[in-house]
């Protein structure tokens, strides 16, 4: 009976895109304040590494057995950069990013942010680009003062993708058609239910043209020195190794996360510092390198369906994504 109901729930939980098993759901209750762990090092500064993982979105992450959603990952982000304002020992950031990206504005969101940060206190940034940390991912990155690319990172993919479905001959095999009553010619601009009328991808490619020069825009206010219209096939879409992107200019050296230690502290002129992290009580951290979901919530998870197009599609119509996804 109890693998009945479970079966079942997960069934029902495919309506919401992805679904997880999570060992902490049943104890979830009130969100616990975020604490202070150290990881490493010594002497009164500190130096925050922030993880940015997964798909950046504003979209809370619910979990099929919780009791409450985790934040996401902008919330998250906002809420360590928060803390670490109100602590003048904070003297660099590194921002630890691998993530193919999101939506357009929730890229954006998190750039701001790291901007505001930067313009507060002051403190030398740097993001260290992970596995991926493409097109959503590399426009955050731009916000540091330098980025730094694991030997085997990808990068790159700067570009904007709309990702729209046409279901009219589906519809038609099963003899349901669109009856949809409108105000204006393009008000149901996009709909899945009918064919494009004529004039409807110019007005969409000419969204995804803005969105498309922002994203160049900042690229080259942010990398000094690079001209886009000399080396176009840097925003076409296409990734990069850490090598390439590096003989591009997208980014300032190749190294491991060492090397962005250093170079923080050198920035901050410090001898000695903590490199410290922010986590939730009950949480455990041994390391740099042991990272966690989301927010930080400690849970144990399998995902037992990748099934991440409602993210797109279930926000009541198409949405504009900083996202290299292929697999999608």
């Amino acid at each position: 009976m109890l693998l009945a109901l479970c079966v079942l729930l997960a069934l029902l939980c495919l309506e919401s895109g992805c679904v997880y098993v999570s060992g902490m759901g049943f104890l979830a209750g009130r969100t616990q304040p975020l604490e202070e762990v150290v990881l490493e090092g010594q002497g009164k500064h500190k130096i925050l590494v922030v993880e940015m993982s997964g798909v950046i979105t504003e979209e809370e992450r619910r979990e099929i057995f919780g009791l409450r959603p985790e934040p996401s990952l902008v919330a998250s982000v906002r809420e360590q950069l928060d803390k670490a304002s109100k602590d003048r020992r904070i003297a660099g950031v590194i921002f630890k990013i691998n993530s193919p990206g999101g939506t357009v504005t929730a890229s954006d969101i998190l750039y701001q942010e790291i901007r505001r940060f930067r313009k507060e206190r002051n403190v030398p940034t740097v993001s260290l680009l992970m596995d991926t940390a493409t097109s959503g991912g590399y426009y955050v990155a731009l916000a540091s003062d330098r980025i730094v690319a694991h030997p085997t990172s990808v990068t790159g993919s700067i570009g904007v993708v709309l990702l729209n479905l046409n279901l009219n001959g589906l519809m038609g095999k099963i003899g349901v058609s669109d009856q949809t009553v409108k105000s204006g010619r393009y008000k149901d601009l996009g709909s899945p239910f009918r064919e494009p009328q004529p004039g409807e991808r110019e007005i969409l490619q000419a969204a995804i043209d803005d969105l498309h020069g922002r994203f160049c825009r900042l690229v080259e206010e942010n990398r000094k020195g690079l001209k886009i219209a000399d080396r176009p096939e840097i925003a076409d879409g296409r990734i990069f190794t850490a090598s390439q992107a590096l003989e591009a200019g997208l980014v300032d050296e190749v190294g491991y996360f060492p090397d962005a230690l250093r170079r923080v502290e050198k920035e901050a002129n410090l001898t000695e510092a903590r490199v410290v992290v922010y986590r939730r009580k009950g949480e455990y951290r041994p390391n740099i390198y042991a990272g966690w979901q989301g927010s930080g919530s400690p849970r144990t998870e399998i995902n037992l369906f990748k099934l991440d197009l409602e993210g797109w599609f279930g926000r009541g119509g198409p949405v504009f994504l900083y996202l290299w996804q292929p697999d999608l």
